[in-house]
């Protein structure tokens, strides 16, 4: 098999490090995009060992902040010719801090999960194109359930620290919220970047196994919830291998701007209509229908416009003018 390339945020723990594992074990070239080197160089060696595979290369990147992407993009291209497979892992949730602004100031959940991901992927896109066979795949959550409810949406004019400390903050709803953007750019992506043969899906992930680093970080009023969550949770290893599955397999060769479930079928947008209340339970509680809100188009330009704006990735606003015509 002729080397791919895998890049894989917050690869060190989690979910990610147990797709770092699954990636070496196949024999790719993987590279662990972290922050915290010191505890990432322990994990890097114990998945070289573990795998038998040498070609496991760490770079330090903070998906909060916009230089540490561009540092981490130059080091990448100055020692890799492509990416083949990308995958936004890494995420911030830490519930019942108080509201933060990232170092380039904008809301520190939204920065992590939605902005660091889109200006990552601009700054590699000419790399990506390069592969014979390109895919991204986004982290999703089932949390977007919230946005069921009609009244649920996104909060766009808190993100730069317009009303800190005179509204309400929530983590749990920033999450929430950023999690539904990040499945909205996957759609935008996909039909941004079909031309150049890149696949652009999202995985929406119901849970899985905290490690007890993890769990330590959490607050000490939510950790028993976090702990209760951890027996019901599946292992690291279940969603990883539906990383693996989604990337290399023949089975989404040609599928792109789609969320995809943790059984891996695509899942449906529901019906707009208004359903009876067995069927909003049924909606809640199953994975084969996500939220109308995902393919809403105004949000969607407005919160591509946006990405590029608070990233400064002017390439962004050429790309859709190219497309567009506008």
């Amino acid at each position: 098999m002729k080397k791919r390339n895998v890049i894989i945020t917050g690869a060190n723990s989690g979910i990610g490090k147990a797709a770092t594992l699954k990636f070496a074990t196949e024999g790719y070239n993987v590279i662990m995009a972290c922050r915290d080197l010191e505890f990432s160089r322990t994990v890097q060696k114990e998945i070289v060992e573990l795998s038998q595979n040498k070609n496991i290369d760490l770079i330090q990147v903070d998906m909060s902040s916009l230089n540490s992407i561009h540092t981490f993009c130059s080091e990448y291209k100055s020692k890799y010719d492509k990416v083949d497979i990308l995958i936004h892992n890494a995420a911030y949730i830490n519930h019942g801090e108080k509201y933060q602004l990232s170092p380039d100031n904008i809301e520190l959940t939204f920065a992590t999960n939605v902005f660091g991901p889109f200006l990552m992927t601009t700054l590699l896109l000419d790399h990506i194109k390069k592969s014979d066979d390109p895919r991204i795949l986004h982290a999703s959550s089932n949390i977007i359930k919230h946005f069921f409810d009609p009244k649920t949406k996104i909060i766009f004019d808190n993100l730069q620290g317009e009303f800190k400390g005179s509204r309400p903050h929530s983590v749990y709803k920033m999450y929430c919220q950023s999690k539904m953007a990040f499945v909205i750019l996957t759609f935008k992506m996909a039909e941004m970047y079909k031309d150049n043969g890149i696949k652009v899906n999202a995985l929406q992930i119901n849970g899985a196994k905290m490690s007890k680093r993890t769990l330590k970080k959490v607050k000490p009023w939510w950790r028993p919830i976090a702990w209760g969550q951890n027996i019901f949770f599946p292992p690291t290893s279940y969603m990883a291998n539906n990383y693996f599955e989604i990337c290399t397999s023949n089975t989404f060769h040609h599928v792109s701007g789609k969320l995809i479930n943790d059984k891996l079928e695509i899942m449906q947008v529901t019906p707009n209509e208004y359903p009876s209340l067995f069927e909003q339970v049924k909606r809640v509680l199953g994975s084969s229908v996500y939220p109308t809100y995902a393919d809403n188009n105004e949000v969607m330009e407005q919160l591509w416009a946006l990405s590029a704006e608070l990233t400064k990735c002017h390439s962004a606003y050429t790309l859709t003018k190219n497309l567009t015509g506008f």
